[in-house]
């Protein structure tokens, strides 16, 4: 065989050997992106809100690209103080915007975006019985109110926020017959009737264990207070990989992942209402 022939032979080998071993990455979830970063791994630190929608986002970022998402989900109070403390990691998304400028003003977090927003809603056992419509009603005499006034912050200022934008404040509290600790404990009473509303995140209605257990009945945002309402993401400064954080970062800000977000009971930063939340509070990295 001469050496023309010879060569279009190889090329033809080379040529297929190429496609398979595309055919072969594409059929391993992440393989054919594994090497766009240097890392092959990256932390990430959010409020304990976040976690059930981070859970389900950090895995499809896993599968697509071949990434380790090493993820902690806890109180975002505790999690910021060890951050301004001297604590380490590469993603941090938190809740309460002035914790995120903290970060920025002390030069431990290199920029944020905005992520999403949570709202506030009034929940009843399936049914309504004691017929609730509105944060005035549970003013009412004789109407049983629990409220999660004894969980961290902003679990119960927030609470106690609405009511006193809302000039109930007094009347409620004498209507209520438990100050819970814990938003996730004062659930089941709710469901089984013991109170007859509280007010919660919305977030909190469409978790596994309580969806379509109580009614949702909406709350006026005119009540709402602003700390407590924004979540927002940003990059810190030992990022190994600041592509591969930039990269992670756009995708939780893209509109499939705030998709999964809105489904969990966030107000999307991307969405009409978000955009107009984030000039409202001025979320905003300046």
């Amino acid at each position: 065989m001469d050496d023309k022939k010879e060569g279009i032979k190889r090329r033809t080998f080379l040529k297929a050997a190429g496609i398979a071993s595309i055919a072969a990455a594409v059929s391993v979830p992440g393989m054919l992106f594994a090497g766009r970063f240097q890392s092959d791994s990256l932390q990430v630190w959010s409020c304990g809100g976040l976690a059930e929608a981070f859970t389900e986002t950090n895995r499809l970022y896993e599968q697509r690209n071949g990434i380790q998402i090493n993820y902690t989900g806890a109180f975002a109070g505790a999690l910021g103080k060890s951050l301004l403390g001297g604590a380490v990691t590469e993603i941090f998304a938190g809740r309460v915007l002035q914790l995120a400028k903290n970060l920025r003003a002390d030069n431990k977090m290199l920029y944020f975006k905005p992520l999403c927003f949570t709202e506030y809603v009034i929940v009843t056992p399936l049914g309504n019985p004691a017929k609730i419509e509105s944060l005035q009603d549970l003013a009412k005499p004789g109407v049983k109110v629990i409220l999660p006034l004894g969980a961290s912050p902003p679990g119960g200022e927030a609470v106690m926020g609405i009511l006193k934008k809302a000039n109930i404040e007094q009347a409620v509290l004498k209507n209520t017959i438990n100050k819970e600790s814990c938003v996730i404990k004062m659930m089941p009473a709710i469901i089984n009737g013991e109170g007859a509303a509280s007010i919660v995140e919305r977030r909190l209605t469409r978790q596994p264990a309580f969806s379509g257990k109580v009614e949702v009945i909406s709350i006026s945002e005119a009540f709402f207070p602003p700390g407590p309402l924004t979540f927002t993401i940003g990059v810190m400064k030992y990022a190994k990989d600041r592509a591969l954080a930039d990269d992670y970062v756009n995708f939780i800000c893209s509109n499939e992942a705030q998709a999964i977000f809105e489904q969990y009971g966030f107000i999307p930063a991307i969405s009409e209402k978000g955009r107009t939340l984030i000039e409202k509070l001025g979320v905003k990295d300046v």
